[in-house]
């Protein structure tokens, strides 16, 4: 059984936190207005105003700094809690950084497009929207009674972080890669009914065809020993909740990444589709593993809902090696794979043994120790 010790309000931890998380991406901030086109998402930065995220970045560092200050004169005054007080001294540290860069006053250079990017600004703004509305929605209907910053979340924190930051690479590289491989596919077979299809239409396809290549990758996951080894990392976490999900091992990612994307847009489905397909694995990914508890009833049959998700993330024996789809669930009764009697909700979570270490650096290298016997 866990040994979780809760963070109270007033002990200074979560306000520490939250001046050390702030402070962080306002820095973030600052080096992404400096080397725009190798710190943020080309598309992405299409849809926001730059002065927006200024105010932005100038309240972040207001809070930030009131919050930091009010730890630090907390901690030399109190000495029940020490961590409060690096806390605030590492905020000012990263605050300072960011002034000294000159903060929400830096000029945004031009833009040139077609340059390998880490998208920064992907990180952030994904972080506070999914921070803000998941929380949220966790705490006013939770499955579990469980802290914001329960038992791994640091792990799974840093999964988020390096996930986000390589995902621009990644999507870049496969995109040119598939442009200049295979970029006469598009215009011939059935590229042509597809893209004459409706948006809806196009939309339900593209995600009927990511599931069924995502269904069997994700079962060979599973039942092959050699890749389960970098499976398990997402396995292990024992907490549910918004940001479990993020926890998998990097080579999974660009390896699911290139085996559902690499055919979507081979087979000449609009950029427009495409698009809206990866926001909603995005939202569904982070719906799926949240500590919420919502009735679904004869949905969950037809759609992976977060009971349904939960299912595949247990460790109970009823559990294993099932729930394998990512959208659509009717795909794992048609294939045998579904866990039957869905009415109640998982005990436990994680992998089996619990043999997979915390910490994303020995998650990362995890699969290529040699195995216990």
């Amino acid at each position: 059984m866990l040994k979780e010790q809760k963070i109270k309000f007033g002990e200074g931890i979560i306000s520490g936190i939250i001046a050390l998380v702030l402070s962080a991406m306002s820095l973030l901030g600052a080096l992404a207005f400096y080397f725009p086109d190798y710190l943020t998402t080309p598309d992405l930065r299409k849809t926001y105003s730059v002065e927006f995220i200024r105010q932005l970045m100038f309240y972040a560092l207001i809070i930030a700094g009131g919050l930091a200050t009010f730890n630090i004169a907390r901690g030399l005054h109190y000495h029940g809690i020490k961590s409060r007080k690096y806390l605030g001294i590492l905020s000012w540290i990263l605050i300072s950084s960011t002034l000294l860069l000159g903060a929400n006053t830096i000029e945004v250079g031009s833009l040139e497009g077609g340059k390998p990017y880490i998208g920064l600004d992907w990180f952030i703004l994904d972080l506070l929207g999914s921070s803000l509305i998941f929380i949220t929605i966790e705490k006013i209907w939770p499955f579990r009674d469980q802290p914001v910053f329960r038992f791994g979340w640091q792990t799974d924190f840093n999964h988020f972080l390096l996930n986000h930051l390589l995902i621009g690479l990644m999507l870049l590289v496969t995109t040119q890669f598939i442009h200049h491989a295979f970029g006469w596919v598009s215009t011939i077979g059935i590229a042509p009914l597809l893209q004459s299809m409706p948006f809806l239409l196009q939309l339900f396809f593209i995600i009927l065809f990511a599931d069924l290549v995502q269904y069997w990758a994700h079962r060979g996951y599973h039942e092959v020993p050699f890749l389960w080894r970098f499976h398990a990392v997402h396995h292990s976490a024992k907490r549910m909740d918004w940001m479990a999900g993020s926890r998998q091992h990097i080579l999974e990612i660009i390896a699911t990444r290139c085996l559902v994307l690499v055919p979507v847009m081979m087979l000449g489905f609009s950029k427009s589709v495409v698009d809206a397909y990866i926001i909603i694995v995005g939202l569904q990914a982070v719906f799926n593993h949240a500590n919420v508890q919502f009735k679904f009833g004869w949905l969950q049959y037809i759609i992976v809902t977060p009971q349904f998700h939960h299912w595949h993330h247990s460790s109970d024996k009823a559990a294993i090696d099932k729930n394998y789809a990512a959208h659509f669930s009717f795909l794992d009764y048609l294939f045998g794979s579904a866990v039957k009697g869905q009415k109640e909700w998982p005990k436990e979570y994680g992998v089996v043994g619990d043999y997979i270490p915390e910490g994303l650096w020995k998650q990362q290298l995890f699969p290529f120790k040699k195995a216990k016997k």
